[in-house]
């Protein structure tokens, strides 16, 4: 069974993950893992299916794009199926006025001690910018990652927060 990594990306309409969707049902691809969001009016999707071939899955997707206002891509996965979480998770939120570098900064401190980004969303309102990430750390790590999110947070002039999952809610 082949695996794809399908992306689509372009200026929002009503319709695209309808019509997405529809183009890899007639294929018989089953969508195991997705997420759609739209970014300042610009759409944006990525999707984990099983079923056609690479080849099959960019020739049915390519009406959806031929307008010009829709970029689809789609890449074989190979050999990497789903990857169990290595680590503890966490909820990292930072919030406060938007400025260049917080969410390289604050995902730094993660990755310096081994932790891994799973979910990353970010929204600017005005002069707010608020952060949410899901985040695997390493076992024993939360309490390093929290005093290094405090000075990075405060050499930023905005707020971070680092809390355990409740994983009786997922």
């Amino acid at each position: 069974m082949n695996q794809l990594a399908i992306t689509v990306i372009g200026r929002d309409r009503p319709g695209i993950v309808a019509d997405v969707a529809e183009v890899l049902a007639r294929l018989g691809a089953n969508l195991t893992d997705s997420t759609m969001t739209r970014l300042r009016g610009q759409f944006a999707m990525t999707l984990i299916c099983v079923g056609p071939t690479a080849a099959e899955a960019e020739a049915a997707l390519g009406p959806i794009a031929a307008d010009g206002h829709l970029l689809a891509t789609v890449r074989a996965v190979v050999g990497e199926g789903e990857v169990a979480p290595t680590g503890e998770p966490y909820v990292l939120t930072v919030h406060g006025a938007d400025r260049m570098g917080i969410v390289a900064a604050t995902t730094r401190v993660l990755a310096d001690v081994g932790g891994n980004v799973t979910d990353l969303s970010t929204r600017l309102s005005g002069s707010l910018y608020v952060v949410v990430a899901e985040v695997d750390l390493p076992p024993g790590a939360a309490d390093e990652v929290a005093g290094e999110l405090g000075r990075t947070a405060a050499e930023l002039g905005v707020e971070a927060t680092l809390r355990p999952v409740d994983t009786d809610l997922l």
